[in-house]
């Protein structure tokens, strides 16, 4: 039951898979809304820009039918005229094809943003099989495309039936009235019957947006198995991870160990912990911790530290202390400067007696460690 579970769809797509997506070209789309914005544009433009280029048309019209001799018995001129003359419409309806592509721009990405892909592009010839064509017939997707035209032929046809029926008097008295005052009179009434009936599909927009935008998101949901290969790919397997967490630890560890050597001095627990302590009173304002470990590391510190003739010192509670306060790479804490102060002068003394001068120094002992800095005896 969990192997199922997995292989389902369950899980929303992540930002990885939604990119992938786009590059593709696979977008949410809803051809509802093109229509409605193409259709709409076409009636305001077509309102506002009308009279002008109706004007345009009839004078077009007029100097277009306006022939010379010359032009009536010359093939080549009528040709010259003809290709002028189709400039000049061209010209007039620019600015209403300009709105068009606007228009036609502005919906995909109003719904989706800019997008422009080459695999997008590139032939499938998986979309031909005939065997996903008859599955695609019958698909969800399908049924749904059948509802939404049902829906739109029945408000579409509806609204133009109303339109219909509240103009009809308007449009029978068109025959009553001057030719110039019928064209104007047709010319509104077509205009308001347009962007009505036009308007209507806004009902059919506000459902096939918001179905586009889910069904979008559906195909595009993930298994629970994709979902962790996606991490893995992106993070890292936890495996690898692990390895370069023990390799980076392994590096550090050497790394510390290299510093041993040129410690002053190291205190130990004894056993238990080991912790190297470096001084240069020119450039450190206190003393630093190069080195620290616990059990078989506290162990190699100490092998270490007798190979190269560093002092030892056992003090348990500062070496507890020094180990759990006192970070790699940094000064000791301020608590504990008097302890290993103690700590520093037995070791200069040590050093001037093995070089001849002086007498043998006494380890210290009772060192001044804070009661709340030593964490206790370990078991």
């Amino acid at each position: 039951m969990a192997e199922d579970s997995d292989l389902e769809k369950t899980e929303p797509a992540s930002s990885r898979r939604i990119e992938q997506a786009r590059e593709k070209g696979q977008v949410a789309r809803s051809r509802e809304l093109a229509t409605f914005t193409v259709l709409m544009a076409a009636g305001v433009g077509l309102m506002v820009m009308g009279p002008q280029l109706m004007d345009s048309l009839i004078g077009l019209m007029r100097a277009g039918l306006v022939l010379g001799r010359a032009d009536a018995f010359d093939p080549l001129l009528m040709l010259a005229r003809l290709h002028q003359q189709s400039l000049s419409m061209l010209i007039v309806f620019l600015p209403f094809i300009l709105l068009m592509v606007v228009a036609a721009l502005f919906a995909p990405l109003a719904l989706s943003g800019w997008l422009f892909s080459f695999q997008a592009l590139q032939p499938d010839f998986g979309r031909i099989n005939p065997i996903k064509g008859i599955g695609r017939l019958f698909s969800v997707n399908s049924l749904v495309e059948l509802a939404k035209a049902l829906a739109k032929s029945a408000v579409i046809g509806g609204v133009a039936y109303w339109v219909i029926m509240h103009h009809k008097e308007a449009m029978f008295s068109l025959v009553s009235e001057p030719l110039n005052q019928s064209i104007a009179h047709l010319g509104n009434l077509l205009g308001t019957a347009f962007l009505s009936i036009t308007g209507s599909m806004i009902l059919i927009v506000a459902v096939d947006v918001p179905f586009q935008l889910w069904q979008h998101a559906s195909k595009l949901k993930m298994t629970k198995e994709e979902v962790r290969q996606e991490y893995k790919e992106m993070e890292g397997s936890p495996e690898v991870k692990a390895q370069i967490r023990r390799m980076q630890r392994e590096m550090a560890r050497r790394r510390m160990m290299a510093e041993v050597p040129k410690a002053d001095v190291i205190v130990t627990n004894p056993t238990h912990y080991a912790v190297a302590l470096r001084y240069q009173d020119r450039s450190m304002g206190a003393p630093i911790v190069i080195a620290k470990g616990s059990a078989l590391l506290a162990a190699r510190i100490r092998e270490l530290g007798e190979e190269h003739h560093v002092p030892i010192l056992e003090a348990p509670p500062l070496a507890r202390a020094l180990y759990s306060h006192a970070e790699l790479g940094e000064e000791i804490p301020s608590a504990l400067y008097t302890a290993v102060a103690e700590v520093l002068a037995y070791v200069y003394q040590l050093r001037s007696y093995e070089a001849g001068q002086g007498t043998a120094p006494l380890p210290p002992k009772n060192l001044p460690v804070p009661p709340d800095l030593d964490p206790g005896e370990v078991a």
